[in-house]
């Protein structure tokens, strides 16, 4: 055996360890300072909503341009970093709605004008997610994600609550007293969504926060909580309120048994006080609640209207049950479907708007979109693709408790807003500037999911 020593006359000390690179490699440090200058763009992308809309503007809606650039972002990454690619399993799963898309668009009766929709639902459905699983790589990115989603709720919560209490939101029962935020009567659903998507970000944080979280922490998502279902009471959206409990259940019951039982008596206590307690809205809200127990013995005109266009969607896919009609191919086919029961549009006023009617262009249900255009082969890989996310996030969910990670509020939010969009596309479908976050919501839902196929961005 033979030594090696230093040279005579010298007091060279020991090599230090040489640090090992990251598995991309590159060094850590590079790769976390990438990494969180990445989420700009992500975090743009939710708080650009914060602007006004400006109704009829032209042009890409800068939420819109900042999703071009998170795209970008997540593509010039695994370039410079090469990064190690999603999971093949995941890919496929993610991926899997551009089936649909291509054969909705190749078999339309007009491929050019089918092709927008088709770059829509790439953009919504497909790259945008994958830009989220591919740059939200640790809990830190995942909490700035939901950060942003929670500021700009109580933006736009904070203006619709003022709307009412002023008079100047849009047109509801001949008052304009309805919370719209900054997206105008021609997107009453706009505000609902944001704040929804921001109570659901932020309840995880009042039920239960990360170790090492600041003691202030819980007492201001509480506070949240509280405004944000007030400024969704105020927004008087039905369909809103249905998919926020259903997802706020599931949250709270993920929970644990005791701590549900807590929390939905402090919710239910929580309505009582704002709504019943303070006369917030009282009448009408309770107004708008009964009214959901009569959609269908006693439908109003806007349900009627629903139903109307529901029965058209069915009609649509029965005649083209493969294929359907192809993208953007509903208003072409709407009055050739509709019973004479439709109406020729909704009326829109208030906010700022004066008096229009807005064209009924969608059967308000996406399962039923996706049917009508893009037929079965459609329907499957999409809402296959939103199932398979919504199942494989609750798993990793349940994972994560069972072992006590300290990432759980992360599983929480992710469960509860796939929850709430799988639920309100029963009565809602994609449209509006909103419809960027849903792309953000199914990316961080498929970036949790994802920890169980490899080692999770919320580990």
């Amino acid at each position: 055996m033979t030594t090696t020593s230093a040279p005579a006359g010298t007091d060279a000390p020991a090599a230090p360890p040489a640090r090992r690179p990251a598995a991309d490699g590159t060094a850590p440090r590079a790769r976390r300072t990438v990494d969180r200058w990445c989420l700009v763009p992500l975090v743009a992308a939710v708080l650009l909503l914060a602007l006004p809309v400006r109704e009829g503007s032209g042009g890409v809606p800068p939420a819109d341009l900042a999703s071009g650039v998170l795209v970008l972002c997540a593509v010039g990454r695994a370039l410079a970093l090469k990064a190690r690619p999603l999971p093949a399993g995941a890919a496929a799963v993610v991926c899997l709605p551009v089936v649909g898309l291509a054969v909705a668009t190749v078999t339309a009766a007009d491929p050019a004008a089918a092709l927008p929709g088709f770059v829509r639902y790439l953009q919504i459905f497909v790259l945008v997610p994958l830009a989220v699983c591919l740059l939200v790589r640790e809990a830190s990115g995942f909490r700035v994600a939901i950060g942003a989603f929670v500021l700009l709720a109580l933006v736009q919560g904070a203006i619709g609550v003022h709307q009412y209490l002023t008079g100047t939101g849009a047109s509801y029962r001949g008052e304009e007293i309805r919370a719209v935020g900054t997206f105008g009567p021609g997107d009453v659903m706009g505000m609902a969504t944001v704040v929804a998507y921001g109570l659901l970000a932020v309840l995880p944080y009042a039920l239960r926060t990360a170790p090492g979280a600041p003691v202030w922490l819980r007492p201001c998502a509480l506070a949240a909580t509280g405004v944000l279902f007030l400024a969704l009471a105020l927004s008087f959206s039905r369909g809103s309120w249905i998919a926020t409990s259903a997802a706020v259940l599931v949250v709270v019951l993920l929970t644990g048994a005791r701590r549900a039982a807590r929390t939905l008596g402090t919710l239910v206590a929580l309505g009582v006080v704002l709504v019943g307690g303070f006369g917030v809205g009282s009448a009408l809200v309770s107004e708008r609640l009964s009214s959901v127990t009569h959609v269908a013995s006693a439908p109003d005109r806007s349900v009627n209207d629903r139903y109307t266009l529901w029965a058209a969607a069915g009609r649509m896919w029965r005649e083209h049950p493969v294929t359907g009609v192809g993208l953007k191919g509903f208003p072409a086919h709407r009055d050739g479907h509709a019973s004479i029961g439709l109406s020729s549009g909704s009326d829109t006023a208030g906010a700022g708007q004066q008096f229009r009617r807005q064209e009924l262009l969608s059967p308000h249900n996406m399962y039923l979109l996706v049917l009508a255009e893009q037929g079965l082969i459609g329907f499957v890989a999409l809402v296959g693709s939103w199932l398979a996310v919504l199942a494989g996030a609750v798993c990793a969910l349940v994972r994560a408790r069972s072992r006590g990670g300290p990432a759980v509020d992360c599983g929480l939010a992710a469960v509860g807003l796939m929850t709430w969009q799988t639920v309100d596309f029963l009565y809602a479908d994609i449209g509006g500037p909103s419809t960027v976050l849903t792309a953000v919501v199914c990316g961080l839902a498929a970036r949790w999911a994802l920890s169980g196929a490899e080692r999770p961005a919320a580990a």
